[in-house]
């Protein structure tokens, strides 16, 4: 398992997500860069341009960081922009939120967002509500990211998905990206904010390699925080997903595509704020819902999606009742087979689509 998980995360056994991500149009004059090199690219550029940014966290200096995130960042910038922490979240995350009201720009690394737990005191009760109990007079421009969601072979304890954790919350902002340009654009949106954001990356994708277009390795290439984005046009169902399960989506959507099914895929990109415009536009067309997460069922972000639309104008437009295909409600199993048992496969989500739409 370690082996195969080393393999991964350094981009040899993504081969197949590759080829299937460059087949597009756009990618056949797009540069290819893994998720890794986007997120390093993207601070790099944001702390070239503002001296107010700086990064710290365990091993992001001298050791490039634990997923070689922060690599060549500390030999540029040096010790007092690229920080090596002790391991106390509490303590690191506390510190950087204060130099965030102090007029600072810091990026706070976790090395997964399961040790965030350790500093969720901060993220909440200091970052995300100061600028509202300050009466607007102390903005906390503060960037939390590490790895989120459900990795391998590592079981319940650091294999899980904050993303419905933190988008409870308000005060903060949610990122969840999907690929290099989501990674790049919206890290730099995150870290040009004003506000707190709590950006949740996926260490399974960090060695997988994307289309770069030219507009996303430029300099300038920001994303808007709050707009997602529609992967795969389609006409007869709607699917909303975010982070890694947007590949499990496509990877399903190709699949019902033989059999004459066009899916939507929609790319949350962000999960506070909800981009419920554009899931409600889709809807509309498609009459048929279906979100797609890695985390659990209750009070889960499809379970968001699924309550807003039953709240709007969009659901006097399903011909169906909308569903939610989710992790399995249990902690993360550490055997590799029910870990696979527990996470959705593209054959889950054939199997509600076909449910959905009444078809064998």
């Amino acid at each position: 398992m370690a082996t195969v998980k080393s393999l991964t995360l350094f981009g040899v056994a993504n081969k197949a997500t590759f080829a299937r991500s460059f087949s597009t149009s756009k990618a056949l004059s797009a540069k290819p860069m893994t998720v890794r090199d986007a997120l390093n690219s993207a601070m790099d550029e944001e702390m070239e341009r503002d001296e107010r940014v700086f990064l710290m966290g365990e091993e992001v200096a001298q050791y490039d960081g634990a997923y070689k995130v922060s690599r060549g960042l500390w030999k540029k910038y040096g010790d007092k922009r690229v920080i090596d922490t002790p391991i106390t979240e509490m303590g690191f995350a506390g510190i950087a939120t204060g130099a965030a009201m102090a007029g600072l720009r810091p990026i706070c690394e976790f090395m997964t967002f399961n040790f965030a737990m350790q500093a969720i005191d901060h993220i909440i009760n200091s970052a995300a509500k100061t600028f509202y109990m300050s009466a607007g007079r102390v903005n906390v421009p503060i960037v939390f990211r590490g790895p989120n969601g459900a990795a391998a072979g590592v079981a319940a304890q650091h294999s899980q998905c904050y993303g419905a954790w933190y988008a409870h919350c308000p005060g903060l902002k949610v990122v969840s990206p999907y690929n290099s340009e989501d990674c790049k654009g919206l890290l730099k949106a995150a870290i040009r904010d004003p506000d707190p954001v709590v950006f949740l990356e996926n260490e399974i994708l960090y060695g997988v390699q994307y289309p770069m277009s030219d507009e996303a390795l430029s300099k300038d290439f920001v994303l808007p925080i709050g707009k997602a984005k529609i992967e795969k046009p389609g006409k007869h169902i709607t699917l909303v997903a975010h982070s890694k399960a947007v590949e499990t989506s496509l990877e399903a959507a190709k699949e019902l595509a033989g059999k004459g099914i066009e899916c939507e895929v929609i790319n949350l990109r962000s999960l506070r704020p909800l981009d419920i415009d554009t899931i409600t536009k889709s809807v509309t067309k498609t009459n048929h819902l279906l979100s797609v997460e890695q985390g659990w069922p209750t009070c889960g972000i499809g379970a968001e999606i699924l309550a807003q639309i039953m709240e709007s104008e969009a659901f006097f437009h399903l011909d169906q009742p909308a569903l939610r295909i989710t992790g399995a409600d249990v902690p993360m199993p550490y055997a590799k087979s029910l870990e696979i048992a527990a996470i959705p496969q593209p054959k889950d989500v054939v199997a509600a689509v076909k449910k959905l739409l009444k078809v064998k």
